[in-house]
């Protein structure tokens, strides 16, 4: 029914513009624009004075002019305006099957849809495929993806398909769209993540780069696109697997809801996650990623909360680290934890080099660069480890553990002896998260060393009435991964903030 309309609506418009114009030359002029219009005016022996509203001084044949004016002008910008008509292509041949649903695989799942190329010119369109098939290798070399190889999700171009369809017919949760646009020496390019089952956008950026080299724009465009789909995903996939009923819930929802409770960064959120661990590893012994989430619960334990010793935590996040290794050598965040472990354990240069095997698997894994700015920072390099650290930090800007890292780029610029930027980087991030507590002592002993006595003896109270427990632990004795001189700077610096020790 809607397309009759539309079809009688078309065709009512194109006669109504041919009649309008035709009526427009004859009120004008007088002469007719056809043969056979030319005979209708002359047997209907319309009279001149009949075409005059003489009363009223009004010439009907102006008014006729002003309606066919209207309506020509008017259909000329319609049809300037409304979007190009967009050619079907043939119907894709599908198997006998594809009007069911697939199941969806166990870990995230996405389409990288081609680019829609705006820059008006076909010839272009090889530089939107080129976009969209370097995002879909990049993300291929994820193994937490589940990524929709290019000749299925690009059978779509052209086609007029909702996301919710698409997601259905390929078998995924989320859909990457997006377009690109090569005006000059500027192009421009827009990227969105749709999870198909809500229809929200739950990541969205554009891009605008100078044209220098197309192969180079490639690459930023879809390193940036991709570093950037990755925490959007994993993201929603927590938000979603909260909103599972527990009875349903597989490992992978558990191991999801473990990781939303992490990232809360309290001692609740710590001890629910590793509750959701150690199910979610019941359930799928082989499950490395839960190894992973459970040697996190464990090492923050130890270090941050505190609420086991140092030794037994760093020993249970060494073998769980272990063991997720061991299941997937392969997996860039399990080598990532493990070489955070030998941190902990005080192991520098395995560590390192462990951090720099992760990286050879996956150049975008945060965690490395944070293990690789800590290591680099304990064995007397603070500006390399500093460097390492703002790697995390571009990667993985809203990550949980952003703090630890802005906190041990503080401690750079304090074992570096730029106590200004110290005391600058601590203030910045107090003046974000006012809770935070391990700050404060690298706080109070720069101040005590650029001699700001009243303002450093406040920042350690502080810093003692917060959590006196930490304080004993990490100022009176030293732990594995701290170097004896910097251990014996850091009490130069709180002894000269009144600290009696």
């Amino acid at each position: 029914m809607q397309h009759a309309l539309k079809h009688i609506w078309h065709t009512a418009r194109e006669y109504l513009t041919h009649w309008m114009v035709a009526g427009l030359i004859v009120a004008a002029t007088g002469v007719a624009p056809e043969h056979w219009m030319t005979h209708l005016v002359h047997d209907l022996h319309i009279p001149t004075d009949a075409l005059h509203l003489w009363a009223a001084e009004i010439d009907l044949r102006w008014l006729l002019l002003a309606a066919g004016l209207t309506l020509v002008v008017g259909d000329i910008a319609w049809r300037r305006t409304r979007p190009a008509a967009v050619i079907e292509p043939a119907p894709v041949a599908q198997p006998a099957s594809a009007a069911e649903a697939l199941t969806l695989p166990d870990k995230p799942s996405i389409a990288v849809l081609p680019f829609d190329n705006l820059s008006g010119d076909p010839e272009q369109e090889y530089f939107s495929d080129g976009v969209a098939e370097d995002i879909i290798t990049e993300l291929s070399r994820s193994r937490a993806l589940f990524v929709i190889a290019r000749n299925s999700s690009f059978t779509y171009r052209g086609r007029v398909a909702d996301v919710k369809q698409i997601a259905r017919e390929l078998g995924v949760r989320y859909v990457l769209k997006g377009s690109v646009r090569r005006e000059g020496d500027r192009i421009r390019v827009t990227a969105q993540l749709i999870e198909a089952d809500s229809g929200n956008h739950i990541w969205a950026e554009r891009y605008d780069r100078d044209q220098q080299s197309v192969f180079a724009i490639q690459d930023e465009i879809t390193q940036a696109v991709a570093t950037a789909i990755r925490p959007a995903v994993a993201d929603a996939e927590m938000h979603r697997a909260m909103r599972r009923s527990p009875k349903s819930l597989g490992a992978w929802d558990l191991y999801q809801q473990g990781m939303w409770h992490l990232a809360k960064m309290n001692l609740e959120g710590n001890d629910a996650a590793r509750g959701l661990f150690e199910r979610a590893v019941e359930l799928d012994p082989m499950f490395a990623a839960a190894h992973v989430g459970l040697s996190r619960t464990y090492q923050k334990a130890g270090a941050q909360y505190l609420t086991m010793s140092m030794d037994e935590a760093i020993r249970l996040a060494s073998m769980h680290a272990r063991n997720a290794v061991q299941l997937d050598p392969g997996d860039a965040d399990a080598l990532a934890e493990l070489s955070w472990t030998l941190v902990l354990q005080g192991d520098q240069d395995s560590a390192l080099t462990t951090a720099r095997q992760a990286l050879a698997i996956n150049p975008s894994c945060a965690p490395a660069y944070r293990t690789m700015g800590s290591v680099l920072m304990n064995t007397g390099r603070p500006v390399d480890g500093r460097q390492a650290l703002r790697a995390f930090e571009r990667l993985s800007p809203r990550d949980a553990n952003i703090t630890a890292v802005h906190r041990q780029i503080a401690i750079s610029y304090y074992y570096e002896r730029d106590y200004d930027r110290c005391v600058e980087v601590a203030r910045r991030d107090l003046s974000a998260n006012p809770g935070l507590t391990l700050i404060y002592r690298w706080l109070a002993a720069a101040l005590g060393q650029l001699a700001r006595t009243e303002e450093a003896r406040a920042a350690l109270e502080k810093s003692i009435a917060i959590s006196p427990h930490e304080f004993e632990v990490y100022v009176h004795n030293r732990v594995t991964w701290m170097r004896p001189e910097d251990y014996e700077h850091m009490l130069e610096g709180l002894r000269k903030a009144g600290w009696q020790g």
